[in-house]
């Protein structure tokens, strides 16, 4: 959409200087800025083929975002050219017609576009975006590129990248590559029948002249030596500079589907795991002959590494050898289906190691094909998967917490090529508010992920893809019924960090599968636990070892599956109508059938949470053992249903929760154990519950929310007493704060109040006095205990506390302490009546 001339003359003047300088600028989210920050854009706001047009335009692309570009060290744009059929067909003829992107819908059905009947789907047949759209050839394109650099440096003063798409499906742009002349190279089904390339397909031979293939293609010729070759000549050529590879290409042949290669659904064929993992692992390396030198940028999957390696052979571990990678992110579909919990532990998982510190955050702005803006309508304009993604952070092999280093904005634009100017204006400031709030320590919930432990165990044994399986889709479910997790690290870098650093998790529980027998990860979550370490255990403990079983205090027997009867010490969510007592514990989607068992019943220690009973035989299945020896460390053990299964979508279907019993929610109701309780308040079973973070920044803690029924009201007390969260008021029950938060929220907490009842609100106040920067006041306090988390870097010289006072801070101020520090860096004040403020 292009600006009128007068706003765009006004634009520019106050551009001006910005435009005259063209230097990079200084970021001013200290210490935070993005490295990269990347405008995903179709062609379609390109409404005519005329230079000087396609300059204006792309000038105003920039403009609309700069208030978030000058935030980063690099600007990006990813032209969404075509299908990535522009780089098959090309032949290095610059006059060569360019096939783009100028539809809606899917133009490679059987129906001719802007044709059929008009019952028919966007899915099923496609319109021209409009009447008469431009032409463009391959000379067009490379001044498209070049048009981009030349004004996307006037306006942000940045380097400019511009980089080049390939999707295996049937989106976007028409193929006859794909969908007439080398149907051999479809696999995938994820949006019908073979309609997905395959990444190890091979060529069937053609005579026609290509970039690459002057005198056409040989027989037997794989897809990735022609990709590669292919990409490397249109990149050159056009002055793109990286590619990314969409939709799960690369990945495997499922992207989107909870089944595979190797999982149909109704078992594990392991016998495919080795060959499948090598036809991927070929993929990379003929790609990476033809084009060794370009940065490649990846979608990845809708699904997590461990369920990718278990359902589809993808070693991702492999894969991330290539120094020039980019992981994948986030996927967007949470914004269609609200599974936040995939997308989280997808996110995660993909994130635990990486190739080096670069990783990924993708937001879903616009979609320019499918006739949806997600910021304006499937989202409604709530910004929680801004919020909830980038409280996500990773702690890596020095104990560093790391934050995505790029940001991409999937579209720019609509699927009518405009370019509404509320879309930046709305969500820029989420963005930035995230990013000013983003983590700097680790969370009260840190998960321990296995990430080269499932690639060992995948390959060296016959029994274990199951478990690696289950694992990722257990973490899936609890985060979507409530629990918070939202720090990662992976296994091989925790057992470097507790070495360098033993203190460092003190703050934190951990979250991690039954290590292997005899490991060196066994043998440091023992010492962890036994030096005063908070731990939580999930999953089947048939490969634990001696030194693990005597921690946990368990013993396998023999498994059981089906229908169960669930007993738990906890009173649970407040509810009308309780959560059924039934259970289904699927072996196959559940890691095996359940076989723990307290192994001395006698151990005072030992305290068992839940049970399982079938026929008369009971399984314990879950359990929490902590000894005086253990210097206040605690290990709670869950043993974990999946509560979901495949009935043949592209992901497991929960079970009802009005039916039976939702088996993840064990993890959060267990965090009870460590002092936590996030209890939620809502009519009855069948209302979804909300998806929760709480991250640290700054020694604050940032709690963010999505609450898919609006209705229901969330109930937090942690250790230190109840949160506060800025800017609002609770009626405080039995100690726990009690907040009904809309559908997207974010909110710091730095003040934890011991009380059983009563209103209490938190707000924030003006400094007002030369040498303050915070200043909050509590109110509604009776005989309280107040716990106050101010900056890292306040001494208590720098912090005060008045009882009943006001501005000019003259009176009442009175004394308090330091805090445990056990729950980190605090000050205490106590028996406190009134008001209270405090300030640093």
């Amino acid at each position: 959409m292009i600006v009128n001339k007068t706003l765009r003359a006004w634009i520019a003047l106050l551009l001006a200087p910005l435009a005259a300088t063209a230097q990079p600028q200084t970021s001013t989210l200290k210490g935070v800025p993005f490295n990269n920050i990347t405008l995903e854009v179709s062609l379609k706001p390109f409404r005519k083929n005329d230079q000087a047009y396609i300059r204006e335009t792309a000038h105003e692309m920039f403009t609309q975002w700069h208030s978030l570009l000058r935030h980063a060290d690099t600007v990006s744009v990813m032209l969404w050219t075509g299908d990535g059929s522009e780089i098959l067909e090309y032949k290095g003829d610059p006059a060569q017609r360019l096939e783009w992107a100028r539809y809606i819908g899917n133009p490679n059905t059987r129906h001719a576009v802007n044709s059929g009947p008009k019952e028919l789907s966007i899915h099923e047949r496609a319109y021209l975006y409009l009447e008469n759209p431009p032409e463009f050839t391959y000379g067009d394109l490379k001044f498209i590129v070049q048009a981009l650099k030349e004004e996307g440096r006037k306006v942000t003063g940045k380097p400019i990248r511009i980089g080049e798409t390939f999707d295996p499906g049937p989106e976007f742009a028409q193929s006859d590559f794909k969908y007439n002349r080398h149907r051999e190279i479809l696999g995938g089904s994820a949006m019908g029948h073979n309609t997905m390339v395959s990444c190890y397909s091979v060529l069937k031979a053609d005579s026609q002249p290509y970039a690459g293939f002057p005198n056409g293609i040989p027989e037997g010729t794989p897809f990735g030596t022609f990709l590669g070759r292919q990409s490397r000549h249109l990149l050159q050529d056009m002055g793109f500079d990286y590619i990314w590879l969409s939709n799960g290409f690369g990945f495997g042949v499922e992207g989107w589907s909870s089944t595979g290669a190797i999982f149909d659904g109704k078992g594990f064929d392991q016998d495919k795991l080795a060959a499948t993992r090598s036809k991927i692992a070929d993929f990379w390396k003929f790609f990476r002959n033809e084009c060794p030198d370009v940065q490649v940028q990846t979608r990845g999957t809708n699904l997590s590494a461990g369920a990718d390696l278990a359902r589809d052979g993808v070693d991702l571990k492999s894969i991330y050898k290539d120094k020039n990678i980019l992981p994948p992110p986030n996927s967007p579909w949470a914004a269609l289906d609200g599974d936040f919990g995939l997308e989280m532990v997808g996110y995660m998982s993909r994130m635990a190691e990486l190739p080096d510190e670069r990783y990924l955050f993708r937001y879903y702005t616009h979609d320019p094909w499918w006739i949806n803006s997600p910021w304006l309508d499937r989202y409604g304009r709530e910004p929680h998967d801004i919020y909830l993604p980038l409280a996500v952070s990773r702690v890596n092999a020095k104990g560093e917490v790391k934050l995505p280093s790029h940001l991409n904005l999937l579209s720019i634009d609509d699927s009518f090529g405009n370019m509404p100017t509320q879309v930046p204006d709305e969500v820029t400031p989420h963005i930035l508010k995230a990013r000013y709030d983003a983590p700097t320590a680790p969370g009260p919930l840190v998960w321990v992920y296995p990430f080269d432990e499932y690639y060992d165990w995948a390959f060296r044994y016959k029994d274990r893809l199951p478990e690696i399986y289950y694992g990722d889709w257990l973490i899936r479910q609890a985060l979507n019924n409530g629990l918070p997790v939202n720090t990662v690290i992976s296994t091989t870098s925790f057992k470097k960090v507790i070495q360098i650093d033993p203190a460092r998790f003190k703050e934190s529980v951990l979250l991690t599968v039954v290590p292997e027998a005899g490991s060196e990860l066994e043998k440091t979550l023992v010492s962890f636990v036994q030096n005063g370490g908070k731990l939580m255990v999930y999953g089947p403990a048939g490969h634990a070892g001696k030194a693990f079983l005597e921690l946990l205090n368990l013993q396998n027997v023999t498994p059981l599956e089906g229908g169960f009867n669930i007993s738990s010490v906890y009173a649970g969510d407040q509810m009308g109508k309780p959560y059924p007592d039934k259970i289904i514990h699927h072996a196959l989607f559940s890691g095996g059938g359940v076989g723990t068992r307290v192994q001395n019943l006698k151990d005072p220690s030992t305290k068992v949470l839940a049970q399982m009973s079938q026929g008369g035989q009971k399984r314990d299945a879950a359990w929490v053992r902590s000894t005086k020896e253990w210097n206040g460390g605690k290990v709670v053990y869950i043993r974990g249903t999946n509560s979901s299964k495949f009935t043949g979508g592209k992901l497991l279907t929960p079970d009802d929760p009005s039916q039976l019993f939702t088996g993840p929610l064990l993890l959060r109701y267990a965090m009870h154990e460590f002092g936590v309780d996030l209890n939620i308040v809502k009519e009855d079973p069948s209302i979804k519950n909300p998806v929760l973070t709480v991250s640290r920044s700054h020694n604050a803690f940032i709690f963010a929310g999505y609450n898919p029924n609006t209705t229901i009201s969330n109930k937090f007390r942690f250790p230190q007493g109840a949160p506060l969260l800025n800017g609002l008021d609770t009626k405080l029950d039995k100690g726990h704060s009690v907040y009904s938060l809309p559908t997207s929220w974010n909110r710091e907490s730095r003040v934890f109040v011991e009380q059983n009842e009563g209103i209490v609100s938190l707000k924030e106040l003006h400094s007002g006095e030369m040498g303050i920067t915070k200043r909050y006041r509590i109110t509604g306090l009776k005989n309280a205990i107040v716990r106050i988390y101010p900056h890292e870097n306040i001494s208590s010289e720098q912090f005060n506390a008045y009882l009943n006072a006001n501005y000019p801070w003259k009176e009442g101020r009175i004394s308090f302490k330091a805090g445990d520090p056990k729950f980190g860096k605090h000050y205490v004040v106590e028996n406190v009546t009134g008001d209270l403020v405090v300030s640093w």
